[in-house]
């Protein structure tokens, strides 16, 4: 049964909901369950449920094992600030992720617990005692596969007496962004769940900076969304032999309710950084009308490219280079627009390139770094530039490594270099006063660190969300102390990145 197609973003569903099967049956065989949540203790992948015996008494489910689920930060490569004004613009996944254990516990314990050490959150509800009348009620309560564009607020009011448990004694600024994390996840789960949900333990870390435009909210909403939706027997996947339209369907349900994680966190977002965190890879996207979503293009294709992303260290506030660039819009209108037309051009160059024959070639890679230096040239027209910013791109510019840019808002934060294919030539190594030599890019690695750049090597354009069912990696089961236990995002990633044993993570790939 098919349904009508659409954009993909802000929930948009790709096709009709009752189409995607499950290990064990399908979501269309299960709609009359759905509006009491998952049976208990079940597992992504348990088994039907087994006849009684012949006592009459029902058997005890086995635990579920604990399983990890992970998604991507994103950047802004082309666009930003022409976007706001009607253009479009590229963003795409970077190899930056989040990871959330989740630990089933026994049935006696009837708990739900957020542990988010990153961000020292540390809180546990009693399921008996969450607000499940007004989630339950007719009127409001929702199925895994309904399209959710706005917040009900009678069911964010009811959460609000839950919420405010959370970090009482917190500074403002922390509490704030605790309450922001436990609503987004307190309404999935009462969305998606029951009271006779299995108690569970969800333990997040991160890797993606937080507060510098890299959808570090977004990749945590996918990982809720996603792990809610797998305890709720609502995603059957994501397996080798799954059809790729039934791997766009689960995508787009777990983007939907991702999205709905967003609202608590940002009220109004655009839809696009949870698209990139579900999906991967890169998307297009233009938004014509503010009161509609955006029209957004996934780029599957989208090339796998080496990149720097570098931490100027220098606050900025987004809402303020916005009005900046707004500002001088209304005093010199014609010759934005000029330039917001130049911006939009440099993005529908680049879109051509990621879906030409050949993206990954030098030839492509070489292109697409022109566009990114041309691109910034134009957003320090607009004043979005910062002397850090600047002092970024000479050092680059001066090794001979690659193409920078500012991604995002601008006024500091982040700036990415895509980094050139080839190895950098003998005439780039640095004689060092020992005699030594370093390579162009381990000199520049080291002058960044003296004048207090943050660098992240990471990879633009990876897989979108991704699984490891059951959280065993390298032939080691992680467990809730281990997890939380390891230090700093290099050790997350040697723990569950992956990098030894990648045939443990599984991902939807259409």
């Amino acid at each position: 049964m098919n349904g009508p197609r659409s954009n993909g973003v802000n929930g948009q569903s790709h096709a009709s909901p009752k189409v995607n099967g499950h290990a064990n049956g399908t979501a269309a065989s299960r709609d009359h369950q759905d509006t009491q949540g998952s049976s208990e203790n079940e597992s992504p992948s348990t088994p039907s449920r087994m006849p009684r015996p012949v006592h009459g008494r029902k058997e005890s489910n086995p635990l579920a094992p604990p399983f990890i689920v992970s998604a991507p930060g994103k950047t802004i490569v082309y666009g930003e600030h022409a976007v706001v004004h009607g253009k479009a613009a590229i963003a795409a996944a970077i190899s930056l992720r989040s990871y959330l254990l989740c630990t089933t516990l026994s049935k006696s314990k009837r708990t739900l617990s957020l542990r988010f050490p990153d961000i020292g959150l540390d809180h546990t509800w009693h399921i008996p005692d969450l607000p499940w009348a007004a989630f339950k009620h007719p009127s409001r309560r929702k199925k895994y596969y309904d399209l959710v564009t706005s917040l009900d607020q009678e069911l964010v009011d009811a959460m609000q007496p839950h919420i405010a448990t959370v970090s009482p004694k917190a500074k403002e600024q922390v509490q704030q962004r605790h309450q922001q994390a436990a609503s987004a996840f307190l309404y999935l789960f009462m969305s998606l769940g029951s009271e006779s949900s299995s108690s569970c333990t969800y333990a997040l870390r991160s890797t993606v900076p937080v507060g510098v435009g890299l959808g570090s909210s977004a990749s945590i909403c996918v990982c809720i969304s996603t792990a809610l939706l797998l305890q709720c027997r609502a995603l059957a996947g994501p397996h080798p032999d799954q059809m790729s339209k039934e791997a766009e369907d689960q995508l787009e349900r777990i983007n939907r309710w991702a999205f709905v994680g967003e609202l608590l966190i940002h009220g109004n977002p655009s839809g696009v950084d949870n698209t990139v965190a579900t999906n991967g890879h890169a998307v297009l996207f233009q938004r014509h009308d503010y009161r509609k979503p955006p029209a957004v293009e996934i780029l599957r294709n989208f090339p796998e490219l080496p990149l720097l992303l570098i931490d100027t260290c220098q606050a900025k506030s987004t809402a303020a280079e916005v009005a900046k660039v707004g500002n001088l819009k209304a005093a010199h209108p014609a010759v934005t627009g000029y330039v917001f037309d130049a911006i939009d051009s440099i993005t529908r160059s680049a879109h051509d390139i990621v879906t030409g024959d050949d993206p990954g070639s030098e030839e492509s890679i070489a292109h697409l770094g022109e566009l990114m230096s041309v691109n910034h040239g134009l957003l320090i027209g607009l004043g979005v530039s910062h002397p850090r910013l600047e002092r970024l791109r000479y050092l680059v510019n001066e090794s001979g490594v690659g193409w920078t840019k500012l991604t995002g808002a601008g006024g500091g934060g982040c700036a990415i270099t895509l980094l050139k294919p080839s190895q950098p030539s003998p005439s780039s190594t640095h004689t060092n006063g020992d005699g030594t030599h370093r390579s162009a890019l381990q000199e520049l690695e080291r002058q960044l660190k003296s004048e207090g750049f943050a660098k992240y090597e990471t990879t633009l354009g990876g897989d979108g969300v991704g699984v490891l069912y059951p959280a065993v990696i390298n032939g080691k089961e992680i467990d809730q102390d281990m997890f939380l236990d390891v230090e700093g995002r290099e050790g997350v990633e040697e723990l569950v990145g992956g990098k030894r044993d990648r045939d443990a993570w599984t991902y939807w790939r259409p």
